[in-house]
């Protein structure tokens, strides 16, 4: 009986269908000779393939278009069938790159599935799925292919809803997500990402390059790139800046003056820090009103102003409003020292696309 290997868009559903349920990935790493020997059976027949367990662990959903992405070992293996597209892996998969599932179902670990998946994407789409895979959130299993197809989620699910006249509300995207550990790590897509020296791969080695583990929601994902990303890149170069750059949800503990400050909280953890300039970037989105939330914010704001850290919020709208995360930006430029300027006459141009297509790639509406 030969074996199953998943790759792309359909590992990557089923990683955020068991980041939802169990918080973690549940499968096993295997080694070279056991991946060696999966890539070799796969050979896949489709009146064979068990749909009912692959929907049951989360790699097929039944959507309207859907196809089943399939890793093969060599161009004979390949199959032309409808609702199956195999990928030919040619170069050898070091330990821990492919992932038993069940026995004699595999699939491409999170870091491979992110550089199968990031051939012929955009920047901005690798860039987040790379920070979600690091970071301690994810997106629902079922957005993946209505993301893929460039819809709005959950405006697909609201549709539904009120065809079907039920009254249950639905949460907006930037929300819209589960907390769980991080699927990945650097060390690991760096390791992945030197499989291949190809023009291909060029977008996700210099996402790599780039990324910033520990976005703990899409929001805050969004807000990351747009502060931190490189110019070149269309945004505002945080990143670059010494100490660091900029570390999300990064922790601070207080001395005991700064824990007097705060009524008694001994730390607090910020959505972005940026070191050089002392500065704590925190996104206010939906749900920080509530009476608790406010008083804790206070305390641990007097905390950080006793630690010498100032604080920016953005809120949801600011993180639509370009010209004023620039005047934000040049705020922390000052603060840490150094001098924004834009690099050229089309950057804003260059903000705006990152922009979108940073939100494009959760399911949000452009900006």
């Amino acid at each position: 009986m030969g074996a199953l290997v998943l790759s792309g868009i359909s590992t990557i559903r089923a990683i955020r269908w068991a980041r939802q349920r169990y918080r973690s990935l549940p499968w096993t790493s295997v080694g070279r000779i056991e991946i060696k020997r999966a890539l070799e059976s796969c050979v896949p027949n489709k009146a064979r393939i068990d749909w009912a367990e692959l929907e049951r662990q989360g790699f097929f959903g039944h959507e309207l278009g859907e196809e089943l992405q399939v890793l093969v070992g060599n161009d004979l293996a390949r199959r032309k069938r409808e609702g199956i597209r195999c990928r030919v892996q040619s170069r050898e998969l070091e330990r821990g790159m492919l992932m038993r599932v069940l026995p004699g179902l595999y699939c491409a670990s999170p870091a491979l599935a992110a550089m199968q998946y990031a051939r012929g994407k955009s920047f901005a789409e690798v860039f987040m799925l790379v920070t979600e895979f690091l970071g301690t959130y994810t997106l629902p299993a079922e957005a993946t292919w209505d993301i893929e197809w460039g819809e709005v989620w959950p405006e697909r699910l609201r549709r539904e809803l009120r065809e079907a006249d039920h009254a249950r509300p639905v949460r907006p995207v930037e929300q819209e997500h589960s907390v769980c550990m991080p699927a990945t790590t650097i060390q690991e897509l760096r390791r992945v990402s030197r499989l291949s020296r190809g023009s291909k791969d060029v977008t996700f080695q210099m996402v790599v390059n780039f990324a910033m583990p520990g976005a703990a929601s899409p929001a805050e994902a969004i807000m990351a790139g747009q502060l931190g990303l490189p110019q070149r890149h269309g945004g505002f170069g945080c990143r670059l800046l010494p100490k660091g750059g900029m570390k999300l949800n990064h922790r601070i503990d207080f001395d005991t003056q700064a824990t007097n400050m705060a009524s008694g909280v001994p730390y607090a953890v910020c959505d972005a820090y940026i070191p050089a300039a002392k500065t704590d970037v925190e996104y206010s989105g939906v749900g920080r009103e509530a009476e608790n939330a406010h008083i804790h914010d206070e305390g641990r704001s007097n905390g950080l102003r006793g630690m010498g850290v100032r604080v920016i919020v953005i809120n949801k709208g600011q993180m639509r409003d370009l010209g004023a995360l620039e005047a934000m930006v040049r705020s922390i430029y000052r603060s840490a020292g150094r001098r924004f300027q834009r690099q050229t006459q089309e950057q804003g141009a260059r903000q705006a696309k990152l922009l979108d297509g940073l939100r494009r790639s959760v399911g949000l509406p452009p900006a």
